[in-house]
């Protein structure tokens, strides 16, 4: 499995942070011992806005393993990028697993491959999932700044809304890591 990270507009040492807080916890190896490879796209500044760019990156790291399964990491501007990228490497007939948006706010998601998004608050939450969002996606209670998402992880607590039962169920309560290891072992298992 591939796990490609898309940074936003920020300092380097966020991502490092947040590598750090949440998928330096994960184990190398999942369920099944399959190895995982993560991929961290170098752009910085409007070059995390740049889908073409960041498919490049993807096709230059993963060439002729279309069939490998992605898993998308995005965090605010990259976001933009991101899900260009991943729509256009699904057309190419790449196999993503699913999409992760990490406070991608006003940034509208839509693809034909599960969706995920993590927000900083509730307001965040509720008026991004307005432009497209999963099934499953988490939002920041008590609500944090914007950076914090991205850098410590690993500190926030809030709520997995599931949308599909959002009605009938309430919101459940754990980390924004514990969030992100249960998606990414649920789609290494599928």
């Amino acid at each position: 499995m591939n796990i490609i990270i898309c940074p936003g507009i920020h300092e380097p040492e966020l991502t490092k942070s947040f590598l750090s807080g949440s998928l330096d916890q994960f184990p190398a190896n999942l369920i099944d011992q399959k190895p995982v490879n993560i991929l961290i796209y170098p752009g910085s500044g409007v070059l995390t806005l740049s889908g073409f760019h960041i498919l490049q990156f993807l096709c230059d790291r993963l060439g002729d393993q279309l069939k490998s399964p992605v898993i998308f990491i995005s965090y605010s501007a990259g976001v933009v990028g991101a899900i260009v990228a991943a729509s256009l490497w699904q057309l190419s007939g790449g196999n993503i697993k699913a999409f992760i948006a990490i406070d991608g706010w006003g940034v509208p998601l839509f693809g034909d491959f599960p969706i995920h998004r993590m927000s900083h608050n509730y307001f965040t939450h509720w008026s991004s999932s307005l432009l497209g969002s999963g099934q499953d996606n988490f939002y920041a209670e008590p609500a944090v700044d914007h950076l914090s998402m991205w850098s410590s992880p690993q500190m926030i607590q809030g709520c997995w809304v599931n949308q599909a039962m959002a009605a009938s169920s309430p919101a459940s309560n754990l980390g924004a890591s514990e969030f992100l290891h249960l998606l990414l072992k649920r789609y290494e298992e599928k």
